[in-house]
Formats: C-alpha cells, sequence, structure tokens
C-alpha cells in the first residue's frame, strides 16, 4: 500500500511540474513564435510586390504603341533615343511613381513619368502644329491605370489639370496621345495608356505668365509637375467625388 501511494505520488509530482514550465523555455517559444509571424508578414509583403510587378509588367506588354507619338516604352536611362516611323523620341529624364490615389470608386495609378525630346518625323508635323510651331519639342508624358471600384459606370479624367515649375498649365484638350483615357468608365472595368503634354514650346499652346515666345525659350528645365485629377461624376452627370491633386518630382 505505502509502495502504491509512492507511485501516485511520484506521478502528480511530474504532472505538477510539467504544467508549470521553465518561464525560460515559455520565453523562447514566444520569440519563436514572433519570428515566425513576422517571417510570414514579410512573405506576403514579398509576395504582394511581386504581384504589383508582374501587373505593371503585363500592363506594359498589352500596351499598343500611340499611332501619333514615337514608342518610348524601351527609353529607361536618360539619354537613351528611340526612332520609328513617327519621329525620333530622346529620354531627358524619368521618374518611377508606381503609386495609388483613391478618388471615390475610381483607383489610379501612376506607372511613371517621363520627361522626352521629340523630333516628329515629316509626316506627322501636321499633327502637332496646332499646339506648337517648333519642329522638335520636349514634352511630358504619364503613364497610368485607372480602375473603377464600382459596379456603375462614372466619368473621370486622370489628368483634368497639369501645371509645371516652369509656370505653364495645361488642361485635358493639350494631351497628344488622345487614347481615350478621359470620360467614361463601365462598372469594374479598368483603362490604361499615356497621356502627354508638351511644354515649353512656342505658339502660345499654354498659359503662362507673360506670355510671349521669348518666355518659352528661355523657360527652365522641368523639375516637377502638379497634377489635378476631375472630379468623379456618376451616369447622371452627378458629382460624387472630389478631385485629388499631387506631385510629380523628376
Amino acid at each position: 500500500m505505502k509502495q502504491a501511494l509512492s507511485v501516485l505520488f511520484i506521478i502528480m509530482l511530474l504532472v505538477g511540474c510539467s504544467s508549470n514550465p521553465d518561464p525560460k523555455s515559455n520565453e523562447k517559444s514566444i520569440e519563436n513564435e514572433t519570428q515566425i509571424e513576422n517571417s510570414l508578414v514579410k512573405k506576403d509583403d514579398e509576395i504582394e510586390q511581386q504581384m504589383k510587378q508582374k501587373q505593371t509588367i503585363d500592363i506594359a506588354e498589352e500596351y499598343q504603341p500611340n499611332s501619333q507619338v514615337t514608342d518610348d516604352r524601351s527609353l529607361l536611362k536618360v539619354g537613351q533615343s528611340y526612332t520609328d516611323d513617327k519621329g525620333e523620341a530622346t529620354l531627358k529624364a524619368i521618374k518611377k511613381i508606381n503609386k495609388t490615389y483613391e478618388v471615390g470608386s475610381i483607383e489610379l495609378t501612376v506607372r511613371e513619368a517621363k520627361l522626352i525630346h521629340l523630333r516628329p518625323d515629316y509626316s506627322m508635323i501636321d499633327y502637332f502644329h496646332v499646339l506648337t510651331h517648333d519642329e522638335e519639342f520636349d514634352f511630358v508624358k504619364v503613364f497610368v491605370e485607372i480602375k473603377n471600384k464600382s459596379s456603375e459606370k462614372v466619368s473621370f479624367a486622370p489628368i483634368a489639370l497639369l501645371k509645371t515649375n516652369t509656370g505653364e498649365t495645361f488642361d485635358w484638350q493639350k494631351d497628344i496621345y488622345l487614347e481615350e483615357l478621359n470620360g467614361e468608365i463601365e462598372g469594374n472595368a479598368t483603362k490604361f495608356g499615356s497621356l502627354g503634354f508638351i511644354v515649353n514650346a512656342t505658339g502660345g499652346h499654354a498659359h503662362k505668365e507673360g506670355n510671349s515666345d521669348a518666355n518659352h525659350k528661355e523657360a527652365k528645365d522641368i523639375k516637377w509637375i502638379e497634377i489635378t485629377t476631375s472630379d468623379v461624376f456618376d451616369k447622371n452627370e452627378k458629382k460624387i467625388s472630389e478631385a485629388k491633386k499631387f506631385k510629380v518630382e523628376f
């Protein structure tokens, strides 16, 4: 009987010890759990970043070169040039952005901005002549993606107004790409493409304080642009969301 009681006591003692683990062991366990959790969060962030990069690549591959403006997709370093049947483009500045702005139900992602010097082919001069009398010129180009997250059709312009540090101001009607990014977008639909605005040009195509051809020729380099989107309007042309404004520095 005494032997049985002794065995029972030893068993209870062992159980008691196992239910009260060493505090150091408990701290180590918590530390390991934290490390695993942080590792999972980091992995999720990496996967999300990879998905965004893949989406950007997919969009770039789907994009069809503009019918009026020289294709600049291969221009990734300042000084690079590319020539096609529409002219010769030389990259003067580039800014990778990949930033998303929420404008009501619209999700506007600005992928990149470039400052390009363009020498149009002779066959394209008439196309640009209404905006500038220069035979070659600089222009600011912005590549955007527009998503309508609602199920309802809305109207929106990614660049309703563009300003530069040189004092020039452009509205959406001065866009040289004309890729139908302004206006109606169906519910749950996506658009993407380029918008471009000729800068420092002669011909008075943009508003500028003390506007004159001489002022345009002496204009400083483009260091930043300020973009103002349009408001968002529903199918009845009623404003449902306010415009957004943001700056891009080269």
